[in-house]
């Protein structure tokens, strides 16, 4: 059996000089307890602030071209039904599906060169597919775009977490609350990327444009990484181990040694990452999550063309998702984050999610008949802000820090893996009866749920000394 190591979170205070006793004439007691009570407005640091607006960009590049992709190959390049659904598929696949891949880079090499790699990856990508005219072409730049992302995101949402637990050990403030202000950036640059790429559609400009204009966005986001972001060091780490050994007297056998040592080390990272119980619980209950979630690309616009008789009301309803997640991401998170552990918020997450299924078939139809469907992204909106800053806020409690890149990259790998299995599944249920179709939809993040429940509670409630064991 493995146990996870302490994390930044439970490492110890360094012992400060003089600390044996407050000074003579005072006490130290209203000092301490001033120090240790949280604040729950302390200011990110400048280093989270840049992770918050890298996402917030990383958003606004991407869905200004996603939204009208398909309509790009369907009827810009001719292609056919079930093939625009398999480069779209393949985008999905070669981002979430390799996400492990960033994740074990990041541990390998450090955020800063995966970053700008993925950035560099991604204009490319863009660049490409505005002027890609071929099915191979298109393939191969969608691919990259998505590759792009694997390296990406887990590099920016390792470090989030990470820096998350560092700012709780510093401030007292809740990692969630952070992470809850690093999901509302990319929320609001989901939002304005469409209306980014619509305008340019307007405008006369084309998908063309609209790439071009992604790609733009990123190449900010290159320079601004380039210019502030750390510099990596497990590599120089590594280098530094060699010349200890070297120095010991090693000469090149124990520096072989040590080179023979971290190669088993990440050996190691993998095998305790993929045999740790709690952190597979967890990947399997995000994955209820991004299996339900998926269905506002599925299961939504078939209920809203039956309906309304078309999909032009669609827009509107994925406007009022982005849109509540920026108004209500930081205050729910900021409610939820001091009254319940993560365990729970990932628990009432998904419940609430599986309400929002369960709610299509027994809501009135209403006025336009669309009350169904906004009755189905509230209720999957509201999960998923209680859900997502709970789960990320748990991967630092399940691993070792050491292992966190690998850790969330796999979290969006197994549950990638999961949305192309669980898609094909119900899409089969799109000519089921409509009570069938809902029951069974609503079942999945209620087996999340069940999964989440046997999770240790995490740090975040009043349980905060709970410790993770991999089993």
């Amino acid at each position: 059996m493995n146990r996870p190591g302490p994390t930044r979170a439970d490492a110890p205070e360094p012992a400060r000089a003089g600390a044996a006793g407050p000074p003579a004439g005072t006490s130290g007691a209203p000092t301490e307890e001033k120090r240790r009570r949280p604040r729950l407005a302390s200011a990110p640091t400048p280093y989270l602030r840049l992770l918050t607006v890298t996402q917030f960009a990383f958003n606004i590049g991407f869905y200004a071209v996603l939204p009208y992709l398909a309509t790009h190959l369907g009827s810009g390049l001719g292609m056919a039904g079930w093939l625009v659904g398999l480069v779209l598929g393949l985008r999905t696949f070669s981002q979430q599906g390799l996400f492990v891949v960033g994740g074990a880079l990041t541990d390998r090499y450090g955020p800063r060169p995966v970053v700008l790699a993925g950035c560099a990856l991604r204009i490319t990508g863009f660049g490409w597919l505005a002027v890609a005219g071929s099915t191979a072409t298109v393939i191969a730049a969608v691919l990259l775009i998505g590759f792009a992302a694997a390296l990406f995101s887990p590099a920016v949402e390792s470090e989030a977490a990470r820096e998350a637990v560092r700012h709780e050990r510093d401030t007292g403030t809740p990692r969630a609350h952070v992470l809850a202000l690093f999901s509302a950036a990319g929320q609001a640059g989901a939002f304005i990327g469409p209306l980014l790429g619509s305008l340019l559609l307007l405008l006369g400009g084309g998908f063309r444009a609209a790439c071009l204009a992604g790609a733009v966005v990123f190449v900010g986001v290159l320079a601004g990484h380039a210019r502030l972001m750390p510099r990596a060091d497990p590599v120089r780490e590594r280098k530094r181990e060699q010349e200890r050994e070297r120095e010991r007297g090693g000469g090149r056998a124990q520096a072989s040694d040590a080179v023979t040592r971290t190669a088993q080390r990440e050996r190691s990272s993998w095998r305790a990452v993929f045999t740790n119980r709690p952190f597979l619980l967890l990947c399997l209950a995000y994955s209820g999550y991004l299996v339900s979630y998926n269905q506002l690309y599925l299961s939504l616009p078939v209920e809203v063309e039956r309906a309304t008789g078309s999909g032009a009301a669609l827009g509107w309803l994925f406007a009022l998702s982005s849109l509540l997640v920026v108004v209500a991401q930081v205050p729910l998170t900021r409610f939820s984050a001091h009254r319940i552990a993560p365990r729970t918020a990932l628990v009432t997450g998904l419940a609430v999610v599986a309400a929002g299924f369960a709610a299509v078939p027994l809501t009135p139809a209403g006025p336009g008949g669309l009350l169904p469907g906004a009755a189905l992204v509230v209720l999957l909106t509201l999960g998923q802000m209680l859900l997502v800053p709970a789960a990320r806020g748990l991967v630092p409690d399940l691993v070792e820090d050491r292992q966190l890149g690998l850790a969330t990259g796999a979290l969006s790998s197994v549950s990638g893996i999961a949305v192309l299995a669980g898609s094909a599944a119900t899409g089969a249920l799109l000519d089921a009866p409509a009570p069938v179709r809902w029951a069974v939809l609503a079942a999945v993040p209620l087996a999340g749920a069940a999964l989440a429940f046997t999770l240790p509670v995490g740090r975040g409630g009043k349980d905060r000394g709970t410790r993770a064991v991999a089993g």
